[in-house]
């Protein structure tokens, strides 16, 4: 078995465990049992859990983002909005354990956040402009639940849609 693979069963362990207890009540024994494998081999790799869940975001999030057609930027955005959204992982964490957000929010880009500029810059033909998409793209993602009295998701995305015609038209 190679160490991808190895990595992918313990990764997708994890995401079950997250998945049923939450970040704060999944321990690396959990993840451990559920994959079939040592609590040692877990520590050699991710010395915690939240390095383990970071890790594991990081690669929902990418999937995610590999997905796209980013022929078009507009409609790959507001897709991946879309996708992260109603991803099960990533409405586990935004309803049980938020604050695991906050770091790429205020302090540091994370692994995800690098991938999708990586996407992004060439489309656009501008990192400036990558940047600014990115952080419109996750107000939406992060607050567009909490403006949803009288309009619904899909009208707000379609909003995002406009916002980046223009800004990118």
């Amino acid at each position: 078995m190679t160490s991808i693979r190895h990595n992918d069963r313990v990764l997708d362990a994890a995401r079950a465990c997250v998945l049923a207890y939450g970040v704060r009540r999944t321990t690396l024994t959990d993840v451990a049992r559920r994959a079939g494998v040592s609590r040692m081999t877990l520590y050699r790799r991710w010395p915690d859990v939240r390095t383990l869940v970071t890790d594991l975001m990081t690669r929902e999030w990418v999937r995610v983002f590999a997905e796209l057609d980013m022929s078009d930027p507009v409609r790959a955005v507001v897709s991946g909005v879309r996708g992260l959204r109603g991803h099960p992982l990533w409405r586990k964490i935004v309803e049980a354990d938020p604050e695991l957000l906050l770091p790429y929010l205020l302090d540091r880009r994370g692994a995800s956040q690098e991938s999708v500029l990586s996407l992004l810059e060439p489309v656009v033909g501008d990192p400036r402009k990558a940047r600014a998409v990115l952080l419109v793209a996750q107000s939406f993602l992060l607050s567009a639940p909490t403006m949803l009295d009288p309009v619904t998701l899909d009208e707000l995305d379609a909003e995002l849609a406009a916002l980046l015609e223009a800004y990118l038209g």
